[in-house]
């Protein structure tokens, strides 16, 4: 029994373990990427669709704990990356007011305000192992999701086997962009039509009191 012992083994020995969900990690940010950005045109093939990989059930479940850490971690150093960036020079580098800067009293205070954000970097580096896949966590997906407090991927199982092996797929994709708003139907209150009203009953005519007495003598 694996008392204690939590996560799937996957079939794989824990190096590969670590090495199937750190690739798994990294796929699904780097849909995310702008495909137009120079930086990623050495990556050939296009996600088909941005924010979501295909996987079987078992490697989804176990991957997304992996993916929500390390968009927390880059989101907890958004405030530190604004407070650099008040410290930051204006000019390219390596011109001669950068110089200047690399030199002044501004650089020091740039650089213990971004060392929490270059710690945060080095953090989910070690964590994802792909320098493309941390750029893209930092640059786009973590400013998104800076004021959800947590929940930031689903897993939806597909009903269709995969081909081969029938194994149990589910799709991995990050909340947000095809979310499910459930509208609740408010139906109107019910205003019967003049002409449907019922009608109003009659007054009781002065004569049927001296009917009744009449009846009565």
């Amino acid at each position: 029994m694996r008392h204690r012992r939590k996560g799937r083994k996957l079939g794989r020995n824990p190096n590969h373990q670590r090495a199937l969900l750190r690739n798994l990690a990294s796929a699904l940010i780097l849909t995310e990427r702008d495909t137009e950005d120079l930086r990623y045109i050495e990556l050939e093939s296009e996600p088909n669709v941005k924010g979501r990989i295909v996987t079987t059930v078992s490697k989804a479940k176990e991957v997304r704990p992996l993916v929500e850490k390390c968009v927390t971690i880059a989101k907890r150093s958004i405030p530190a990356q604004r407070a650099a960036e008040e410290f930051a020079p204006d000019s390219p580098r390596g011109s001669d007011s950068w110089k200047s800067w690399r030199t002044s009293d501004r650089w020091q205070q740039w650089n213990q305000a971004i060392a929490p954000v270059v710690s945060a970097r080095r953090r989910c580096l070690q964590l994802l192992g792909d320098k493309k896949a941390v750029s893209v966590l930092f640059e786009e997906i973590a400013p998104r999701f800076e004021e959800r407090p947590g929940g930031y991927t689903r897993v939806l199982k597909i009903a269709k086997p995969r081909l081969g092996d029938a194994g149990h797929q589910a799709i991995l994709e990050f909340v947000g962009v095809r979310d499910r708003v459930r509208v609740k139907s408010e139906k109107p209150a019910f205003d019967a039509p003049e002409d449907e009203a019922p009608a109003a009953a009659a007054p009781q005519s002065e004569e049927a009191p001296a009917a009744e007495e009449k009846k009565e003598d």
